[in-house]
């Protein structure tokens, strides 16, 4: 059995310094505003964002006082914003009613998985729960050689996480214990090629024995991705401002900032289907190259027709357009390259 004393050793030693680590104490909001960011997304992309979506919604309450237009404002760039619904509402469910006093409690808000509820719990509350992300699948399917793929190795995985807190070292530092498996697989046990000679568990590593460890975890094929179109437009007023609105909530994008068009489907858009969608009569002009952008499983393809007009119609912001570059999630943001 891997020893979770000789691990926390390791995090002692190595730990990263990462901006939600900072605070004298743990504070729950702090750790579930960075787990959240996290979901998806990348350290390095996180890390300067953190810092600001901190200074902007310095609490719990003045998040759960922000209107949705500022809040995704701030998220614009961040990708996947369901997230960022979801946390505006748990925030006004913990502003309401306090803050969850353990996992279970987590697990009750909105948008809170399994895994951020456990985070949050082992880290802020010092609850004796060991959350499962794919860092941890990652290392814990080499530690113990699950050869089963993924997904159905997850329940193998969990009680094998759930089994560290029998030890004593772990039970006494759940926060630190959590930590230090995700720093493990995010600089030691790597997607491709592990750096096993600096690892504190090689010796207790069954897939390094057997010498397997680039081959697991065991994933699935990747499913095939859809792909889907649209057409977009790109009205200027006299002032050179750009024509925003509101996307639908729920879908994709659902609730974020946007440029107006036609619904995203399964079959490109001929003009004479799309240009009845335009938000005002004019002369629409089209520019040239497409807009493409990756989803989690849709590839999306957009078109852009630009036009002038005296007044922008109801149902436009009129923005300029460095705002609507800061303000546009990633998506819109490729359309505006095409202007």
């Amino acid at each position: 059995m891997a020893r979770a004393e000789s691990l926390l050793h390791w995090y002692d030693r190595h730990r990263r310094r990462l901006p939600w680590r900072d605070a004298p104490a743990p504070d729950p909001y702090r750790i579930w505003v960075s787990e959240v960011m996290l979901q998806q997304t990348t350290v390095a992309a996180v890390g300067p964002r953190y810092a600001r979506f901190l200074a902007r919604f310095p609490d719990v309450g003045r998040l759960a006082a922000a209107d949705w237009a500022e809040l995704a404002e701030e998220w614009a760039g961040l990708g996947y914003y369901a997230r960022a619904r979801n946390l505006h509402a748990a925030a006004k469910e913990v502003a309401a009613k306090g803050w969850p006093g353990d996992a279970a409690g987590w697990r009750a808000l909105p948008g809170v998985g399994a895994y951020t509820a456990a985070a949050v719990a082992a880290i802020a509350l010092n609850e004796a729960v060991v959350p499962v992300d794919g860092n941890v699948e990652r290392v814990l399917s080499r530690v113990f050689a699950i050869e089963t793929p993924l997904p159905r190795s997850r329940p193998e995985i969990g009680r094998h996480a759930a089994s560290f807190m029998e030890q004593e070292a772990a039970r006494a530092r759940p926060g630190d214990f959590a930590q230090a498996l995700f720093d493990l697989g995010a600089t030691i046990c790597t997607p491709r090629r592990p750096a096993c000679a600096l690892c504190p568990w090689r010796e207790e590593c069954e897939a390094f024995r057997r010498g397997i460890q680039d081959t697991l975890p065991v994933k699935p094929p990747k499913a095939a991705r859809g792909a889907i179109f649209g057409v977009h437009f790109a009205l200027f007023d006299r002032e050179g401002r750009v024509g925003l609105l509101r996307r639908p909530e729920g879908g994709l994008l659902g609730g974020m900032p946007a440029l107006p068009g036609t619904p995203w489907r399964a079959e490109p858009w001929e003009d004479a289907e799309a240009l009845p969608h335009a938000p005002a009569p004019a002369p629409w002009r089209p520019c040239p190259g497409e807009a493409r952008h990756g989803f989690t499983h849709r590839d999306l393809s957009m078109r852009l027709f630009r036009a002038e007009a005296d007044s922008m119609p109801e149902g436009l912001e009129a923005v300029s357009l460095d705002r609507a570059g800061a303000i546009l999630p990633g998506a819109m943001r490729k359309l505006l390259d095409l202007l």
